[in-house]
C-alpha cells in the first residue's frame, strides 16, 4: 500500500435530478435531495441539499433554488460543482480533516449521455480533489445494485425510474447489449398532478405539494388492491386567489398519470422488440428488474407486467439500488472492466 493509498478516500456517487446519495466505507452517508439555494446578487449558494428543499417555493427575490441537474445531466455547472463539494464535506470520514484526501470516485450516468455531458461530470468531480474518476452508466449501476450477476452470458433487462430520466437497458456479459432513456420520470409525473390539478380542479399547487401527492396518493391504474384513502390538498383557488383544500384520491392521481406511463410502457415495448432473440429468450425466463423512485408507484409493477406478459421484480430498496450498484462497482473497480476512464 503506497502512501497515495493511505491518503486516498473511495467514493461512490449516484448524482441523481432529484437526489443524490454518496457511499464511503461501504455505507450510504450522503442521501439528500440535489438542490442549492443561491443568494441571487453574489451568487453564493446559502444551502444544499435539504436545508435548500425546504425553501424551495418559499424564497423572497434575494434568494433562488436551483437544481443543478436536469435530466440527470448537469445543466448548472457551477452550482453542481458546489453541490458535490458540499456534500463531499459532510461524510464522516472525511470532514473535520485538517486537509481534504485525495479521492476516487466512481460516478453513475444516464445511458443517453452525450460526451460533452460526460465531461461535465467529470470535470466537477476533478474540482472536488479527485484523482481518479470512472463512469457507470445507471442501468448497468441499477442492474448490480438490484443483485443481478452482469457477467454471466445472460441476459436480464433493468428498468431504473429516476427523477430526471427513465432508462431501460438489457444486460449481458458486462454491457449493455440495447438501451433506451426516456425523458419521462418522476419530475414529469409530479408535473402531471400539478397540472391535472389545475385543470380538473382549479387548485394551483407548488412542486413540494405535487410531489406529496405523488407519494402518499399515486398510482399507475385505477384497481388497487389495497385501496388507499383519499388526502387533503391545499393550494391557491385560481378563480377565486383565495387559498382552498380539496380531497385528492389515487384514482384521479392514476388519470393524471396515465399518458405518461403510456410512454414508458411503450419504450419497454421498444427495447424489447430490439432485444437479440438469445437475449430475449433469457429475459422470458428471468424477467425484468424495476429500480429508482418510480418503482415505488403503486400499480406500475402490475401495468407493465400486463403490457408486455413477463414477471415483473421491484428491488427491494429501489431508491438505493442504483447507489449500491455504483458502490459495488467501486469496490470491484479492477474486475468490471465497463467502468469507462
Amino acid at each position: 500500500m503506497g502512501l497515495f493509498d493511505m491518503f486516498t478516500q473511495e467514493i461512490a456517487i449516484d448524482l441523481g435530478t432529484a437526489n443524490t446519495l454518496i457511499i464511503h466505507n461501504n455505507k450510504i452517508v450522503i442521501d439528500q435531495p440535489s438542490i442549492v439555494a443561491i443568494e441571487r446578487n453574489s451568487g453564493k449558494p446559502i444551502a444544499v441539499g435539504e436545508r435548500a428543499k425546504h425553501m424551495q417555493g418559499k424564497t423572497h427575490e434575494d434568494i433562488k433554488t436551483i437544481r443543478p441537474l436536469k435530466d440527470g445531466v448537469i445543466a448548472d455547472f457551477q452550482a453542481s460543482e458546489h453541490m458535490i463539494r458540499e456534500f463531499i464535506k459532510k461524510i464522516p470520514g472525511i470532514k473535520g480533516k485538517p486537509f481534504q484526501p485525495a479521492l476516487r470516485i466512481v460516478i453513475c450516468i444516464p445511458s443517453g449521455i452525450t460526451e460533452v455531458e460526460k465531461r461535465a461530470v467529470r470535470d466537477s468531480a476533478q474540482k472536488v480533489n479527485a484523482k481518479e474518476v470512472r463512469l457507470i452508466y445507471e442501468p448497468m449501476a441499477a442492474a448490480i445494485g438490484v443483485g443481478i450477476d452482469v457477467q454471466k452470458p445472460e441476459g436480464n433487462m433493468i428498468i431504473d425510474i429516476g427523477g430526471g430520466t427513465t432508462e431501460i437497458a438489457v444486460v449481458a456479459l458486462g454491457g449493455i447489449v440495447c438501451d433506451k432513456s426516456v425523458k419521462i420520470a418522476g419530475d414529469v409525473f409530479t408535473n402531471d398532478i400539478a397540472y391535472y390539478l389545475r385543470t380538473h380542479h382549479n387548485l394551483y399547487i407548488g412542486e413540494r405539494t405535487a410531489e406529496r401527492v405523488k407519494i402518499e396518493v399515486g398510482s399507475a391504474v385505477e384497481e388497487l388492491d389495497m385501496p388507499i384513502e383519499d388526502i387533503p390538498v391545499q393550494g391557491r383557488d385560481l378563480i377565486t386567489g383565495k387559498p382552498k383544500e380539496i380531497m385528492v384520491g389515487y384514482k384521479e392521481i392514476a388519470r393524471a398519470l396515465d399518458k405518461s406511463i403510456i410512454r414508458i410502457e411503450d419504450a419497454v415495448m421498444e427495447t424489447l422488440s430490439l432485444t437479440p432473440p438469445e437475449l430475449a429468450a433469457d429475459i422470458y425466463k428471468t424477467g425484468i428488474y424495476l429500480a429508482g423512485g418510480g418503482a415505488l408507484l403503486r400499480g406500475l409493477s402490475d401495468r407493465i407486467h400486463r403490457k408486455t406478459g413477463l414477471p415483473v421484480f421491484v428491488a427491494e430498496d429501489p431508491l438505493r439500488a442504483v447507489v449500491r450498484g455504483t458502490g459495488i462497482a467501486l469496490k470491484n473497480m479492477d474486475k468490471f472492466n465497463f467502468l469507462t476512464k
